[in-house]
């Protein structure tokens, strides 16, 4: 019971990158791989609100540093993916490990290659269930997380922006030739899964209470290997990645070996990948959300 609360708690986290590697995945059919740095930048940019003399309440500095966050997501399409829209998709795959490399080492140049210390920010109370124990901060981890790919299920299905993006994962010149806005619903997709991120960095940060430059290729890695398991472009096969791949790596790094976490975790999206190539909720179409 305890890997599995603990399992469930990083799954969580892993759930809310992936979504945005789903989304973008869905929209420009293909991967991000400087998401998981979008994800480290959330948390030093938090890290860097919270230590300044602004003397603002930790929600609003937590807000902040996500708007920041979503506005940087949106940029970084502006500058690094918008040019090479047209071109082959190599281009921006190659275009994207760029963006990741300068991430991380520009947070290694502003902030030094040594970890961070993260204040707390949600009061630590525990709760036993007979041999386990939870704190608030994993209900709290949790139940964020929860709320969040919920709402963006509702804004995916229930939204006049939901239906534009949706529709923009078909077909980018049919939804054009409609009166969608399509740049518009792109750099939209680009905010929101780079305010996802900043989300699940920041519970990174508070979590293990510290943070480095190079977290978000590990995070990034692991979120990646979500959407894949759980169908890459699905949102309900994300959530799903996320919280398997969380509880597989907790149990196995308890019964089999920590050392081997991380072999354990690309193992399960391998062994899936063999007997399902399309992932658990995917159906091997295109479109955010085909599951």
């Amino acid at each position: 019971m305890q890997q599995v609360i603990n399992g469930l708690t990083l799954g969580a986290i892993y759930a809310l990158i992936a979504l945005g590697y789903s989304m973008v995945y869905g929209v420009l059919y293909f991967i991000n791989f400087a998401h998981g740095d979008v994800a480290m930048l959330g948390a030093y940019l938090c890290v860097v609100v919270l230590a300044g003399r602004l003397h603002l309440s930790n929600m609003v500095a937590v807000l902040l540093a996500l708007v920041l966050s979503a506005v940087a997501g949106v940029l970084i399409e502006k500058v690094a993916y918008l040019p090479l829209r047209r071109a082959e998709r190599l281009s921006m795959i190659i275009s994207s490990l760029g963006v990741s490399m300068i991430l991380s080492t520009g947070a290694q140049v502003i902030w030094g290659v040594s970890t961070q210390p993260v204040p707390s920010i949600v009061p630590t109370v525990l709760y036993r269930f007979g041999g386990a124990v939870a704190s608030s901060l994993q209900f709290v981890i949790l139940g964020v997380s929860l709320a969040l790919m919920v709402g963006l299920q509702l804004l995916v299905h229930r939204t006049k922006i939901g239906i534009a993006l949706r529709a923009t994962s078909f077909s980018r010149d049919t939804a054009s030739a409609m009166g969608i806005d399509t740049d518009k619903v792109i750099s939209f997709t680009f905010a929101l899964g780079s305010l996802l991120a900043a989300v699940a960095g920041i519970m990174v940060g508070i979590y293990y209470s510290t943070i480095y430059p190079t977290m978000g290729s590990t995070i990034g890695m692991k979120a990646f290997t979500s959407a894949v398991v759980g169908g890459i472009g699905s949102i309900p096969g994300a959530m799903l990645g996320g919280m398997l791949l969380g509880v597989v790596e907790s149990l196995g790094g308890a019964y089999i070996s920590s050392g081997y976490r991380d072999a354990i975790a690309f193992a399960v999206l391998i062994a899936i990948l063999l007997f399902r190539p399309q992932g658990l909720l995917g159906s091997g179409g295109r479109g955010v959300d085909r599951a």
